[in-house]
């Protein structure tokens, strides 16, 4: 009798394929697990605190207001100004504190190589909060 069950899988290949069932199981004991304890995990005390008014005091740092022409032309908050001295002036206003924002206001047609030069020099001089003014769009 045991012959006869053996002889059966004689000339079958072996089943290569992995049983997956076994591990599907185990990961849904272990995402109900989570589910169960998770709420469990999360817990707040709480607490009558007292209550105070108080206005907060926000400081806005001053700002360069940065013209460029579609011709080249550079103006430090209205005052007409050349690339070779960009480096000083953008230093001092980095040691400033806190430190000056640049907001440059750039013509529609002026080359970005100009534009990029600025920033360049403005963020080697040691400027981190950079931005561009734009208008609103009219529909």
């Amino acid at each position: 009798m045991i012959r006869e069950n053996f002889t059966r899988y004689r000339g079958k290949p072996p089943v290569s394929e992995m049983n997956v069932v076994p591990l599907v199981d185990v990961m849904l004991v272990l995402l109900v697990i989570f589910i169960v304890t998770a709420p469990l995990l999360t817990h707040s005390v709480k607490i009558d605190l007292p209550k105070a008014s108080s206005k907060v005091n926000i400081t806005k740092p001053e700002h360069v207001a940065f013209g460029i022409r579609e011709n080249g032309e550079l103006f430090w908050n209205g005052e007409a100004v050349r690339l070779d001295e960009l480096p000083r002036r953008f230093a001092a206003e980095a040691r400033k504190e806190p430190p000056s924002e640049l907001h440059i206001h750039a013509d529609r047609h002026v080359q970005y190589e100009t534009v990029a030069k600025v920033m360049a020099r403005a963020a080697q001089a040691g400027m981190v909060r950079i931005g561009f003014v734009t208008e609103p769009a009219s529909d």
